[in-house]
């Protein structure tokens, strides 16, 4: 068995587009979300929902050439794009021989949306047939083929695709084939391009959206903001990273997941809390160790309630006082994608020694009583964190980190 680190970390989303700016963007506790109608990336007449969190500036034509554009669809762009800062910053020479023994692995929740809406479009509406590499844009292992192809990775590729929780199983995937020696080092996270009118409406539906802000944990709160991104990690053993001299950002201690086995769309305590334990005691550490938690935190009232209870079932009194952040409050949900920025968010609290904010905090909700760092971050050293995702179909992934 491996120890297990992270070299390299790339990010796209509504708060930044490197690892840099999204961390200028946690410190100042900036808000990526916006007005529906500012904003050319949805039929504003057929949508009712009025704030989402969008990846802006992004130019495909300034990082991929048009044959790239032709096969890739957005949600594949982000991802790749985002390996190219992650596999940069790890400075690995993926050679033959390392090639071979490097896994992708990527979770995404949808998959290629635009390309399917579009798909609709020409036939439903159009009356004509759909564009000839629909499929390969739109199937959801697209955003790891492509990683694989655009790096010549040649081990193990594959997508999970588990909901809200996707990105955190594909990172506790990898690192458990890392760790095992399976492979010797991975690319892996997760993404999701989502932002479409069909989405939409299929959210408004659910009658979970927040129409002001996403506000998790806070009494008063409304709902969850739906948004875009992506996360790409590189795992190493830590023995081949030290060999190399690499920036070593954190360490994967421990993965822990669950299944609630109960309903479709309402959480329940007894499974987060089962993956929050199982991830505790697989990096070997104790409830009291945790220093800070990235919550899954949607700003839904069910979701922010049992959150919370679990939080506190696991770690007990020191529950309220550990500080746990709902970083959703300024990228939004990113659904499939969301775990991985969510882990983004972590390593540059852990690497920069604080806690991100829960911004747009009006009051504490009693159901909730927890420390989740209203407002403005907070200087913090951590070295031991947990990241929490938790999905529809009551699939629950946690990942503990620690500093090396």
């Amino acid at each position: 068995m491996h120890r297990v680190v992270i070299t390299g970390a790339g990010v796209i989303c509504p708060i930044g587009a490197s690892m840099v700016e999204m961390d200028a963007a946690l410190r100042a506790g900036r808000s990526g979300i916006k007005d529906v109608a500012t904003l050319n990336l949805v039929d504003n007449d057929r949508v009712n929902q009025k704030i989402i969190a969008p990846v802006t500036g992004f130019v495909p034509e300034d990082h991929f050439d048009a044959r790239e554009i032709g096969m890739m669809e957005t949600v594949s762009q982000y991802a790749v794009f985002a390996a190219r800062e992650a596999i940069g910053r790890a400075g690995l020479d993926f050679n033959e021989e390392l090639a071979d023994e490097t896994a992708v692995i990527v979770g995404t929740g949808i998959g290629g949306q635009s390309t399917q809406e579009e798909g609709y479009r020409r036939v439903y509406l159009e009356n004509k047939r759909p564009h000839p590499f629909t499929v390969p844009r739109m199937m959801p292992n697209a955003p790891a083929s492509q990683i694989s192809m655009a790096f010549g990775l040649k081990g193990p590729s594959y997508a999970i695709s588990s909901a809200c929780a996707s990105a955190t199983h594909a990172v506790g995937n990898a690192f458990q084939m890392v760790r095992s020696g399976v492979v010797r080092a991975a690319v892996t996270g997760g993404v999701e391009a989502c932002l479409q009118a069909g989405a939409l409406r299929a959210w408004e539906a659910l009658r979970v959206m927040a129409s002001d802000a996403c506000r998790p944990f806070s009494l008063g709160r409304k709902g969850m903001v739906l948004g875009d991104g992506a996360g790409i990690f590189v795992l190493e053993r830590y023995e081949d990273a030290a060999a190399r001299g690499a920036h070593i950002l954190c360490e994967i201690a421990g993965n822990g997941m669950s299944a609630d086995a109960g309903d479709l769309t309402a959480p329940e305590v007894e499974g987060m809390s089962k993956a929050i334990r199982r991830a505790i005691a697989d990096a070997g550490l104790n409830p009291e160790d945790i220093d800070h938690i990235n919550a899954h935190g949607t700003g839904t009232l069910a979701n922010d309630r049992t959150e919370a209870a679990a939080i506190l079932d696991v770690l007990g009194d020191r529950g309220r006082k550990v500080p746990v952040s709902a970083t959703k409050s300024m990228h939004g949900h990113a659904l499939g994608g969301a775990g991985a920025i969510e882990l983004a968010a972590l390593i540059n609290a852990m690497n920069g020694n604080y806690v991100p904010p829960t911004i747009n905090f009006v009051e504490p909700d009693p159901d909730c009583p927890i420390d989740c760092v209203p407002n403005e971050a907070r200087d913090c050293r951590i070295d031991a964190a947990l990241s929490n995702s938790f999905a529809f179909g009551g699939l629950n992934g946690v990942l503990a980190l620690r500093r090396v």
